[in-house]
């Protein structure tokens, strides 16, 4: 009786011998090599970026808003208007009735300076400071021209202000020129400009 077909046996390979009883090391990942240097999240030389900012940040706080007032600042913008007349009038005194720009500008900053400030981010006060501006002007000119008259009568300039006002208006009006248009819009240009940039 014949035996059935089988199959021939593989022969059994010896299983290997770790003599440390480990199993054997596996290779490292390319991205975890023992050797190799780790690259920095950002580049060299390069500072780490913000705490705050996108992506995925919060954005930065908004500065803090400067909060003035506007009464104080009314009213030290009213002295500042007094104090640049009362300089207005004493150089054009000095200067034999000539008039120069930078005075009018000089006059509607100093207003411009007292109102932003003391009064702060407050759309009104450049708006004020364009009329005081016009009036410290008005006044500058009006000085001058009580300064003058007080030498020619040799009076006090605080008689010609005061109990001869009426007199000193009209002298005013025939000094003016064409050109005065230009010191009326510098006192008020400056007053405006720099109660806007300091208020902010």
């Amino acid at each position: 009786m014949s035996q059935p077909w089988q199959q021939p046996q593989q022969p059994q390979q010896p299983p290997q011998h770790n003599p440390y009883g480990q199993p054997p090391p596996q290779p490292y990942p390319p991205q975890h090599q023992p050797h190799a240097p780790q690259q920095p999240p950002f580049g060299y030389g390069q500072q780490p970026p913000p705490p705050y900012g996108p992506p995925g940040g919060f954005p930065p706080p908004p500065p803090p808003v400067r909060r003035g007032n506007p009464g104080l600042a009314l009213v030290l913008g009213f002295v500042a208007m007094l104090v640049g007349a009362a300089v207005y009038g004493g150089i054009l005194k000095a200067s034999d009735g000539g008039q120069i720009g930078y005075l009018a500008v000089g006059t509607g900053a100093l207003i411009g300076a007292a109102l932003g400030k003391v009064g702060g981010r407050n759309p009104a006060l450049p708006v004020a400071g364009v009329l005081l501006g016009l009036l410290g002007v008005y006044l500058g000119q009006i000085f001058g021209i009580a300064l003058e008259l007080s030498d020619v009568f040799r009076v006090p300039v605080t008689e010609i202000l005061f109990e001869h006002f009426d007199s000193l208006s009209e002298a005013w009006q025939e000094y003016l020129e064409p050109i005065d248009a230009l010191f009326f819009i510098l006192g008020g240009a400056g007053a405006f400009q720099t109660a806007r940039k300091l208020g902010g």
